[in-house]
């Protein structure tokens, strides 16, 4: 009898399916969501909006208004075109499908987003991973060698990263996407309504550079959408590769009626942000907590043991996600997302020391 085992390659059999905790009556503060929903006025339209969509059609594979909306809306400079996925998640996939020649690698700085090399090895690339210097920031040096001697089809930059929060010098990233000759360098600003720095407006500046974001962090986790923008002489290749209808009707609808509120998803931003160093300043105060620089709406922080804080917190039905064994730089680190006023307060006292 034939079993899994005599089919799927080893590879996947020795590999664990990517773990998404049940949040059921948790405070949800590991996964850089945003804490907030919608007016109530504006949920009511969205639905409207929502149901007028005709459900029993395939979605269009290149929803022209759609693209030519997110160019207006997050000033697209001209000469560069936008890809759209089912989230960052398809889009990195798509990279990764489109660039598996025999000996292809992809590489990146570590730690960082883990899809970067779970994709990669899903598409039999081979995954670089050039370690962060032990304050997070870019270890340039080591980057421009690895690129030297590794000749990357991608290489990723997360701006920020994940899970560490750090932006990258300009000058640095400058210096990898002029060392990354045989490949091209992928821009990843998912968390850019935190960063308020972007590289967008120079996309069209590098024939090997193509900028990546979400709406994920915006507030929009739920529909699933990412884009990528860059030269039309990439896009049209990676476009090969893509489902032929890989976001469905109603995260169009969503997006294209959200795109027409975005002052209501900025000003969210903007309140995530003050709360942020709000947040970042109150937890640096309590004792055993060495607090890291971010640009996202996370941050993270050491602390005497993860395990231990990750199962007080826990206790307290408080999320949060416990890194210390993604590698080694993240020993006795926990990543906490910013909440809501409501529930920052709840992680600051499920994280203060018990009284005596």
């Amino acid at each position: 009898m034939t079993t899994p085992q005599d089919i799927i390659r080893p590879d996947v059999l020795a590999m664990t399916s990517y773990p998404v905790p049940d949040a059921t009556g948790f405070v949800k503060l590991d996964a850089m969501e945003n804490p907030f929903s919608l007016p109530p006025p504006l949920a009511v339209q969205l639905g409207q909006r929502l149901a007028e969509v005709a459900l029993n059609r395939y979605p269009a594979p290149r929803p022209e208004a759609l693209l030519g909306k997110i160019k207006q809306k997050m000033q697209v400079p001209a000469g560069c075109e936008v890809l759209l996925g089912n989230g960052s998640d398809e889009l990195i996939s798509m990279l990764s499908v489109a660039c598996a020649r025999p000996g292809a690698k992809v590489l990146a700085p570590v730690p960082g987003f883990v899809m970067y090399e779970l994709s990669a090895k899903l598409a039999q690339l081979e995954f670089v991973g050039v370690p962060l210097k032990t304050d997070f920031t870019l270890d340039l040096d080591a980057m421009l060698a690895a690129i030297a001697l590794h000749q990357p089809a991608i290489v990723y930059l997360a701006y920020p990263n994940n899970p560490t929060g750090t932006l990258y010098a300009d000058a640095d990233i400058e210096r990898i996407i002029a060392a990354t000759r045989h490949g091209v360098v992928v821009l990843d600003e998912a968390y850019q309504p935190f960063a308020q720095r972007s590289w967008l407006p120079r996309a069209a500046e590098f024939d090997n550079v193509l900028v990546m974001r979400t709406v994920s962090k915006l507030g929009l986790a739920g529909i699933r959408l990412g884009y990528l923008a860059g030269r039309p002489a990439w896009l049209n290749e990676i476009d090969k590769v893509r489902p032929p209808y890989n976001v469905n009707v109603l995260t169009q609808a969503a997006t294209s009626f959200m795109l027409d509120h975005l002052d209501v998803l900025e000003a969210q931003a903007a309140e995530l942000r003050a709360a942020r160093t709000q947040l970042a300043q109150a937890v640096a105060q309590l004792p055993g907590m060495e607090v890291f620089p971010s640009a996202g709406n996370f941050f993270l922080v050491r602390v005497a043991d993860a395990a231990a804080t990750f199962e007080k917190l826990l206790a307290a039905r408080v999320l949060i996600k416990n890194v210390s064994k993604m590698h080694p730089l993240l020993a006795n680190c926990v990543r906490l997302t910013v909440g809501s006023p409501a529930e920052n307060e709840q992680l600051l006292a499920a994280l203060a020391p018990a009284s005596p």
